[in-house]
């Protein structure tokens, strides 16, 4: 027996320990491991480095070309520098000393922060970032091998004053504070490319021991190897590395089973276009962490780089313009990836279809124009559940393979599958993936491939998957190690092979090879993070307010543009392209959802205000220009009134004039009511025509009472009456509905002993992701708000209105005003709530005598069904569901909707509906939803099935009221309601969405229409704006095949097909 043998066998635990205290720097032993000859020397201090700095001014963050002009001063290592979210500029010269030649030379530079390094002529150069963590990369090389006679380097330094992850722990401390950055490091450094490559080896041989089955001979060959080279190695003996290493290059040798699973891998850094920091910052952010993977792709010609967000690109082409063009470079050379098709990385479920359909014509088309192709690959991997109608947009989009991970946080089921055909509303499918690994920054290390394919749930059908590596979220991207860590994995016995490659490439193969794949209909929800239906509600509010506000604007731009030959209306092309950015860019998936720092919604807050203020500006002039194209009129004088209906179907309404434009139409007649809280004049207008126009005049408006008057009154029960022809509806002290009776149909939908409108104050606080979550347990712990003060506001006979104060707490209360109008049974409740709780949640529930399994919501160009029963785990998962302008629950005959103008969060549980109304978590935004907020929500009763009913249009009606155009109104033409510019008819089900300008061709225009119930269709689509032609087109206006577009003999008229849930896009042509 020998003395000295190995017993490694007998406490293999013991050592794994020992060969993993030989890699790590965080022991005590690096002073006699690996890390003690990983650099061969090391120089700092003056003359080696000098540094001088200027820091600029409050949070500015200058360009390179005035940042040099500035007075630098003397800086050191170990100063502090700050405040957060301040930047400071390096002057850095550097001088090689002697005993550096012969060796490569690194610059190492530390801030603690992230960092930009520049060349003296003003090139960024690559990205830094500072840290004790995986994210950690300080090193900018300066020469491969340095010479006797190296000049003096002088180059600059921007860093700035935020980690890669912002500002520190959020959940901890507010973003907002201040935080200073010690500058740790700014050193010369030789590094020793043999101990790295030995470190590397071991770093991978290390990690397969570890986590390859313990039992498995080739884990027992890997820690064999392992303990074999820290026997081998002495720190001090430089000849011991490459002996060392002649033990790993053995065992890397061996190589992998031809049949084992095949990984595609592809590097990408994933930034959040906003999160913890701002969007400012995240311009920053892609120069810093794009640049570095740029000098990787130049050491290592197999590397692939993927980057979204067609945003970003942008930003990087007006900041950074050289850093694009090699970026375009690396592209043709197929090295840099751009991926994904969209604006940025949005958000699924708050985002309209229009919005989907917008992210998509922007990313597209930018991609086309900058990289000469648009992209096949839908990338998605962080936002929080995917619509039920994203197979059919992406396919309409040009794109037909999907890529997430995120359903892999569930934290109730586990998604049953990786590789598979996703299935929309509609029937359109996509190849989507999960990656197994579950993650979208993996570091490329052996267990994350061991257990990718473990996790593989479809391997059976496909035996490859996707494997993203790169720090991410807040950028950074693959480092070098990862890159040599790959590289030794790429085809060695023990782990799947691996390949670097296009994310295309893998889908294709999957196509060519899959057996069988299975399908998943409908919406892909996330169970988790639900709470982002409801968080930061004014920012819920002015993403539809600018949706529907751009809608109204493009439809009457477009309309003014073609409405008339001699029309000398200018399009605004470029100003509403601009502020459907801004609209899109908000959508990203940490913003209307709610999940960012307070420094995001006050940069969101200035670009609402902007897309509100021009869209309406737009929205004004066109309107102006359309009355004035059809009616001829002078609009200098405000002598009556132009009523204009931008939906499409008719409509009926009541419209509140001022009193001097009522006196003027009206002459001396009294008015029939006058609105108590701005003393405006109401008059109801009748039948106007979906997309027409109507003058309100004394010849088509009658001033007289109603027949029907709506009214309200007090009970001897302390009780309040809303009344009219349709219902009447009876409210207790606490404003609670009590009874909901329609008339018509003689029913009574508030069951005995239950009630509707229930204000309900919910504990909120979750197990972790405070503005993301809200859990089901939250469910078990709530008040009803019962205490409130009830008076009646308008007396009739148009609108009946009254007042519930309903105080929350100590610090809040929520007042509604609750009105009947005389022409309909919708029941509007309009809510202003002062709101300064912490982690509540405030909801409304409504009971009612209706029962079904299932309830509907809207979604994108369509609706999704979900049940109102808790059955299975998939059942109760959803007891937090988003829905966009409408809820429904319906049986056989009947139905009631809960119509909102800006909430996405809803649960059904049996017959009872709830909608969230507002948050209050406290990270990472500690002001989030606090102060004051307006929304208005409605009941609005139904007879027939959902599919049989009127739902959608009024969900429509509720959010898009009559425009009003004061105007001169000669008698001959105050019939202008005759001549609606479009119509949709012998199809209730189709609705026409979006009416713009053809992208690229000024004598075009695009419809956009969808079926919204869930059947078949054939419309008659009838357009009184000229066109010679009309074909279909996909989202991104490229003709495309399908049913014909029949064109009636003489006539506007064309009979447009539909499927269930089809989006159509027809092109007009003059």
């Amino acid at each position: 027996m020998k003395p000295h043998m190995s017993y490694l066998q007998k406490h293999p635990s013991i050592t794994r320990s020992r060969v993993s205290n030989f890699v790590n720097d965080n022991y005590q032993w690096k002073d006699v491991n690996i890390q003690a000859v990983l650099y061969d020397v090391k120089a700092s201090g003056e003359p080696h480095v000098q540094l001088k700095v200027w820091s600029a001014p409050g949070q500015e963050r200058p360009t390179f070309e005035h940042a040099v002009k500035q007075e630098f001063r003397p800086a050191k290592v170990g100063q502090m520098f700050g405040p957060s979210w301040t930047t400071h500029w390096f002057q850095v010269h550097v001088s090689i000393p002697a005993q550096f030649v012969g060796k490569p030379v690194q610059f190492l530079f530390d801030s603690s922060s992230e960092a930009m390094v520049w060349s003296a002529e003003g090139e960024p150069i690559m990205g830094l970032t500072g840290s004790n963590g995986g994210e950690r990369h300080v090193d900018y090389a300066l020469t491969a091998c340095a010479t006797a006679n190296e000049p003096e380097r002088m180059f600059y330094v921007e860093i700035a004053c935020n980690g890669l992850f912002g500002n520190g722990d959020y959940h901890e401390h507010p973003q907002d504070r201040d935080i200073y950055y010690r500058l740790n490091s700014a050193e010369l450094a030789a590094p020793n490319p043999d101990a790295w490559a030995l470190y590397h080896d071991m770093e991978v041989i290390v990690d397969m021991a570890k986590e390859l089955p313990q039992d498995s001979p080739r884990s027992w060959q890997a820690l064999t190897a392992a303990n074999d080279i820290v026997n081998i190695f002495e720190h001090a003996d430089p000849t011991s590395i490459n002996k060392a290493r002649s033990v790993s290059d053995a065992f890397f040798a061996v190589t992998s089973n031809p049949a084992s699973h095949q990984v595609y891998a592809i590097g990408n850094c994933h930034i959040d276009t906003a999160w913890l920091w701002p969007f400012a910052e995240t311009r920053r952010k892609t120069a810093r962490s794009w640049s570095t993977q740029l000098n990787l792709m130049d050491s290592f010609e197999e590397y692939r780089f993927t980057a979204s967000q067609a945003q970003q690109f942008e930003w990087l082409k007006e900041d950074y313009p050289s850093l694009f063009k090699r970026i375009q470079d690396k592209a043709k050379t197929g090295q840099f990836v751009p991926i994904g098709g969209t604006w940025v990385e949005m958000d699924c479920n708050i985002p309209s279809g229009e919005s989907l359909a917008r992210q998509f014509l922007l990313g597209q088309r930018f991609y086309k124009q900058h990289f000469g192709q648009t992209c096949d690959v839908f990338w998605l991997p962080d936002t929080f559940g995917y619509s039920s109608q994203l197979p059919q947009i992406v396919r309409l989009a040009g794109a037909k393979y999907f890529f997430t991970q995120k359903l892999s946080w569930n934290n109730i089921n586990k998604f049953p599958n990786t590789t598979f055909w996703w299935t929309g509303l509609d029937g359109s499918s996509v190849l989507t993936h999960m990656a197994p690994s579950e993650t979208y920054s993996a570091q490329c290390r052996p267990g994350e491939l061991i257990n990718g394919v473990k996790k593989h749930k479809d391997v059976a059908y496909s035996n490859e998957s996707l494997y993203l590596f790169g720090n991410g979220d807040g950028g950074g991207g693959p480092l070098r190690s990862m890159l040599e860590r790959l590289r030794r994995m790429a085809n060695v016995d023990g782990l799947p092979r691996v390949k670097q490659s296009h994310p295309r490439e893998f889908y294709e193969h999957v196509e060519k090879t899959a057996r069988e794949l299975v399908a998943w209909k409908g919406e892909l929800y996330f169970e988790l993070h639900r709470g982002t239906y409801t968080s930061q509600s004014n920012n819920k509010l002015w993403n539809r307010q600018s949706e529907f506000l751009l809608r109204d604007a493009e439809l009457l731009c477009t309309v003014a543009s073609f409405g008339s030959e001699d029309s000398e209306f200018e399009y605004p092309a470029e100003e509403l392209t601009r502020l459907w950015k801004l609209v899109c860019l908000n959508q990203f998936h940490d913003v209307v959802p709610g999940s960012a720092i307070n420094m995001v919604y006050r940069d969101s807050d200035k670009m609402y205000k902007d897309i509100i203020s021009s869209a309406n500006r737009i929205r004004k002039e066109a309107l102006a220009n359309v009355c004035r194209s059809v009616a001829g009129t002078d609009l200098t004088s405000s002598q009556g009134l132009t009523v204009v209906n931008t939906t499409g179907w008719m409509r009926s309404d009541i419209v509140a004039i001022p009193a001097s434009t009522y006196a003027n139409i009206f002459s001396n007649t009294s008015p029939v009511q006058i609105r108590a809280s701005d003393s405006a004049v109401l008059v109801p207008v009748t039948n106007v025509a979906g997309f027409g126009l109507h003058s309100v005049s004394a010849e088509t408006c009658s001033v007289r009472a109603p027949k029907h008057p709506v009214h309200v009154s007090k009970t001897d029960k302390d009780t309040y009456l809303l009344e009219n022809r349709f219902v009447s509806v009876t409210f207790n002290a606490s404003g609670h509905i009590v009874s909901f009776y329609d008339k018509t149909e003689g029913r009574e939908l508030v069951p005995k002993d239950a009630a509707a409108n229930v204000f309900e104050l919910y504990d909120d606080v979750p197990l972790y992701w405070d503005a993301w979550d809200i859990e089901i347990y939250s469910l078990e712990k709530y008040q009803t708000l019962k205490s409130a003060v009830v008076l009646i506001v308008e007396e009739g006979p148009l609108v009946a209105s009254i007042s519930v104060r309903v105080p929350i707490s100590d610090g809040s209360v929520v007042t509604q005003t609750i009105s009947l109008s005389e022409h309909s049974p919708r029941l509007d409740f309009d809510c202003s709530v002062d709101w300064h709780e912490n982690r509540k949640c405030l909801k409304v529930s409504f009971t009612w005598d209706i029962y079904s399994d299932v309830a509907t919501y809207e979604t994108q160009f369509g609706v999704v069904q979900r049940p109102t029963h808790r059955n299975t785990t998939w059942d109760m998962a959803k007891f937090e569901v988003c829905g966009h302008k409408f809820a429904d629950l319906s049986e056989f005959g009947y139905g009631v909707a809960l119509l909102n103008d800006c909430k996405y969060g809803f649960s059904t549980l049996g017959n009872s509906m709830s909608m969230s109304l507002l948050r209050a978590p406290k990270a990472p935004d500690e002001h989030s939803d606090m102060g004051h907020h307006s929304f208005r929500y409605a009941v609005y009763p139904h007879t027939g099935t959902f599919s049989e009913s009127n739902v959608v249009q009024e969900a429509y009606q509720f959010n898009v009221p009559l425009l009003e155009l004061p105007i001169t109104i000669p008698p001959q033409i105050s019939s202008l309601h005759k001549r609606p510019f479009f119509s949709v008819s012998g199809a209730r089900n189709v609705v026409l969405d979006t009416v713009k300008r053809a992208e690229d061709d000024k004598t075009s225009y695009i419809v956009r229409l969808y079926e919204a119930y869930g059947g078949h269709a054939r419309a008659l689509l009838t357009s009184r704006l000229p066109f010679s032609s009309v074909c279909k087109v996909n989202m991104l206006e490229e003709p495309m095949d399908g049913p014909g577009i029949e064109r009636l003999d003489h006539s506007t008229a064309l009979k447009v097909p539909f499927k269930p849930f089809e989006v159509v896009s027809l092109l007009f042509t003059l």
